[in-house]
C-alpha cells in the first residue's frame, strides 16, 4: 500500500500529489517538467515536503501534522535511477551486496534468489565496463532490491537505453513486478512502459496529479489527452492465450467472447496477457466487412463520442465487457452515422499488435478517483 497525499515547492515548481495504490506497480507518468523527479524525491525524502502525508504499507515516513519525517535511510527505499551509478572498479557480486553492507541491514531476501530472478548468474565475476547498458540496469535493480527496501522507486530506468536494449531487459521488468513482493513506484514518460508493467496509474501534469486508478480506466479516459499524449493514446484488454498456431505464427487470445489474433507473441495456452491497443490502429465499420486482409474483426458497441473542434473524435467502445478506444475522422463519424449506442465492426490489423505489448494481467490492486489541486 503506498498512499501519498503532500505538497510543496522546490525552485518555481508548486507540487500538489494526491494518490493511493494497494500495492504492485504503481507508475507516475508525467511529460518532462511536470514534477516527477521532485515528487520521488520527497517520497524518498531527499526533499521535505511543506504538508501532507507519505505512507508505505502502514508505516509513516512523513507527517506535517505529527512532525514526522524519517531520514532518508531509516525509510528504506531501493532507488534505480536512469544511469546505473555502479562502482566500476567492484564486481557485479560486489556491486550487488553494496548496498545491504553499507546500510548495515540484514537482508532477508536471498541473493541467489535475486540473480535468478534478473538473470545475473552469467555476470557475477564481471565489472560494469563489460556489461551492456541493459545489463547494467538489472544489476542495478538487483542491488536495490538486496538492499532490503520497503519499497522500490524505478526513476525511468529505460530512459538511457536503446530499443534493442530495452527489449532485452523488458522481459526481467515483467518478471520483477509480478514477483518482487514489494510495492514499485515505476516513473516513466513512456507510455507503453506503463502500460505494460503497472497496475496503478498516477497522472502527473504541472506539479498536479488530476487522476490516478486502475491503468486500463486511466488510459480509456478521452479528457487526459494533455496529459498524456494523444498521440500515444490507447487501450488496455485483458486475454486468455487459447491457441498459438506455429505454421502461420498467430497467437489466438480470448478477450471474453471475442478473438485477437496476435502475431509472433512468446506464450503458451493459459497464459494471462494485456493487450494494449492504439487507438491509432482502431477503425470501425457499420456492418461486418467482406473479403478483408484484417483478421481481427468483431462486434462492439460505442460507449462515448468526444466532442472536438480538431478534425478527429475520440472515440470509446464496449467490447465484451472490456474498453476499447478508436480515433477516426469526425467527418466519418458524420458519414456512418455514429453516436453512442450503436452497434460497430471494430477492425483492428494482427501486425499492430506488437508482441512487445504483452504483460502480465491486470490485478485488482488499486482504487481510483480525480484530484483536482
Amino acid at each position: 500500500m503506498l498512499d501519498v497525499d503532500i505538497t510543496g515547492r522546490v525552485g518555481q515548481l508548486d507540487l500538489e500529489a494526491r494518490f493511493n495504490s494497494r500495492g504492485g506497480v504503481t507508475s507516475l507518468f508525467g511529460q518532462s517538467g511536470a514534477g516527477k523527479t521532485t515528487l520521488t524525491n520527497m517520497i524518498a525524502g531527499l526533499i521535505k515536503p511543506l504538508s501532507g502525508h507519505i505512507t508505505v504499507n502502514g508505516t509513516t515516513l512523513f507527517d506535517a501534522n505529527k512532525n514526522i519525517n524519517l531520514s532518508v535511510q531509516a525509510r528504506r527505499i531501493g532507488h534505480v535511477f536512469q544511469d546505473a551509478r555502479l562502482f566500476p572498479h567492484l564486481s557485479v557480486a560486489s556491486n550487488l551486496t553494496y548496498a545491504r553492507w553499507a546500510g548495515r541491514r540484514p537482508g532477508t531476501r536471498d541473493m541467489a534468489e535475486v540473480v535468478d530472478l534478473l538473470g545475473l548468474g552469467g555476470l557475477l565475476e564481471r565489472k560494469p565496463g563489460t556489461l551492456s547498458g541493459g545489463e547494467r540496469q538489472r544489476v542495478a535493480i538487483g542491488r536495490a532490491l538486496l538492499s532490503d527496501p520497503r519499497l522500490l522507486i524505478m526513476d525511468e530506468p529505460l530512459a538511457n537505453l536503446d530499443q534493442a536494449r530495452r527489449n532485452d531487459i523488458l522481459p526481467y521488468l515483467d518478471r520483477l513486478c509480478v514477483e518482487a513482493g514489494i510495492p514499485i513506484l515505476y516513473v516513466s514518460h513512456s507510455i507503453e512502459e506503463v502500460a505494460r508493467l503497472s497496475n496503478t496509474l498516477v497522472i502527473l501534469s504541472d506539479g498536479r496529479t488530476p487522476a490516478f486508478g486502475p491503468v486500463a480506466d486511466m488510459l480509456a479516459r478521452t479528457d487526459l489527452g494533455r496529459a498524456t499524449g494523444r498521440h500515444e493514446a490507447s487501450a488496455l484488454l485483458e486475454g486468455t492465450v487459447t491457441r498459438c498456431d506455429p505454421d502461420w505464427g498467430l497467437t489466438d487470445v480470448d478477450i471474453g467472447g471475442a478473438t485477437l489474433q496476435i502475431p509472433d507473441m512468446a506464450a503458451v495456452p493459459g497464459d494471462a496477457v494485456r493487450l494494449r491497443i492504439r487507438a491509432r490502429d482502431v477503425a470501425l465499420a457499420v456492418k461486418p466487412p467482406e473479403g478483408l486482409s484484417i483478421r481481427n474483426a468483431f462486434a462492439a458497441t460505442i460507449r462515448s463520442i468526444s466532442s472536438e473542434s480538431g478534425p478527429y473524435a475520440e472515440i470509446l467502445c464496449s467490447v465484451s465487457g472490456q474498453v476499447l478506444r478508436a480515433r477516426i475522422t469526425r467527418a466519418s463519424v458524420a458519414d456512418l452515422d455514429l453516436h453512442t449506442g450503436k452497434d460497430v465492426t471494430v477492425l483492428i490489423k494482427s501486425v499492430a499488435i506488437d508482441r512487445r505489448q504483452r504483460a502480465p494481467a491486470l490485478s485488482d490492486t488499486a482504487t481510483g478517483e480525480d484530484f483536482a489541486g
